[in-house]
């Protein structure tokens, strides 16, 4: 999402012509006030990567004890990574909404996803299948390879939506022997997130009935009442293909949040007022039915207002926090290496993990999603579309908008996908 938000818009003052130092008269300028909010991406960027560190902190519980849910106790039925997989949802329904606004081709669109999500998935499956199975499974290498369950793990979970868990004979001794990498099953359920954005956007809604977003929003909730599912239940309704039908409907309920936060940006203000707000109304109602409901909506509201409102003093260390996806995709498969190698307690997993998985993003970012993101420099454009510019709020004090270094040339600055507790 680039500034067209009107909370991003705001012009910082500007010193007239003549005497830089003060007026014609000697007079000084009063000060130029300094910016207090961050531009949103860096807010959006910082959100995404302590949400993935929250996810690798709230998996490190079911790693070592799979009769766990969550760090948290089970009689809470709270998961921190839950809600932040809510959140991530929310901040993608946003940021793709408003990607489609800069950018109405649909097969442009369609390429900037593929970009963004295949590469780094790939690179995770095809190490995890042809390293790291190799080196730790119970199987001779000869059957290892000669196993069908073996090519499928890298062709199934390239489809996305015929994810396969299991490796032949990989991790089969650990407490939580089921998946060689859970984090993944919610990648299906963000490209169908990324399906409906293209479809509004082909069909002209976003601009000629916004308000269909609402709708959509509405017919979701519904029948994510009707499956029932929650954090580690599936609901009803089976699924499709690979993908549990009522945990997709649960997340597209967060994701058609921030499409119509975004259809309505220059109407909803993102107020953290509101937020808190919905924070204590979450925490009234969490043990009732209603918790389920209000749920996306603290959760995606709340991300939207803390990446508008990122204290300015952290936007120059974006490049520190663009890992969070592969941070994500690495970092199932190794905690479940670090339980092999002996962290067998949730806390020294957890402190192995985090350090570990953070370099993994690092480098996944560095060697695979800088340069793949970099490819669309080769996406050819039409004429830019005129944009308009919306009125300011009353006295926003803003940013400079700054071009991190190592952000690619010609990439937009987009979001991880989502990471999520398995």
């Amino acid at each position: 999402m680039h500034s067209s938000h009107p909370a991003f818009t705001a012009d910082l003052p500007t010193q007239p012509s003549g005497n830089p130092g003060g007026s014609a008269t000697g007079a000084s300028l009063p000060p130029v006030p300094q910016p207090l909010k961050a531009d949103p991406n860096t807010g959006f960027a910082w959100l995404r990567m302590i949400g993935a560190l929250t996810v690798i902190v709230d998996h490190s519980a079911p790693l070592t004890d799979a009769s766990r849910l969550t760090v948290f106790p089970t009689s809470w039925n709270l998961s921190p990574g839950y809600i932040a997989l809510m959140g991530f949802f929310a901040m993608s329904g946003y940021q793709i909404s408003d990607s489609w606004r800069q950018d109405p081709s649909w097969w442009r669109f369609s390429a900037k996803r593929v970009l963004r999500l295949w590469p780094p998935l790939l690179v995770a499956v095809l190490v995890t299948a042809l390293v790291i199975g190799p080196l730790v499974t119970t199987l001779d290498l000869s059957e290892y390879f000669s196993a069908r369950g073996t090519w499928g793990y890298i062709v199934h979970n390239a489809g996305l939506y015929t994810l396969q868990h299991r490796l032949t004979g990989v991790f089969d001794n650990n407490p939580y022997p089921w998946s060689a990498n859970g984090a993944i099953w919610t990648l299906p359920m963000e490209l169908t997130g990324y399906l409906l954005v293209l479809g509004f956007g082909v069909a002209g809604l976003f601009r000629r009935a916004p308000w269909l977003t609402i709708v959509l929003m509405l017919v979701l909730i519904g029948l994510d009442r009707r499956l029932g599912a929650s954090m580690g239940n599936p609901g009803h309704g089976g699924s499709f293909l690979q993908v549990p039908f009522g945990s997709l409907v649960s997340f597209l309920v967060a994701f058609s949040i921030g499409m119509v936060l975004h259809a309505y940006r220059d109407k909803i203000p993102l107020s953290p007022f509101v937020a808190w707000s919905l924070v204590g109304l979450q925490i009234a109602v969490h043990t009732t039915k209603a918790g389920a409901v209000t749920l996306p909506f603290m959760a995606g509201y709340g991300a939207l207002v803390l990446a508008c409102h990122w204290p300015a003093r952290l936007e120059g260390y974006d490049s520190w926090v663009f890992g969070s996806y592969g941070l994500y995709v690495w970092g199932f498969p190794v905690q479940q290496l670090l339980i092999m190698a002996g962290a067998n307690t949730q806390w020294s997993l957890t402190v192995t993990a985090l350090p570990l998985t953070y370099l993994c993003g690092w480098l996944s970012w560095r060697y695979v999603e800088a340069p793949t993101l970099s490819l669309r420099c080769y996406l050819p454009r039409g004429r830019p579309r005129h944009r308009a510019q919306t009125s300011p709020p009353p006295n926003p004090i803003v940013s400079p908008r700054r071009r991190p270094a190592e952000l690619p040339e010609c990439s937009e600055r987009e979001p991880a996908v989502p990471t999520a507790s398995a």
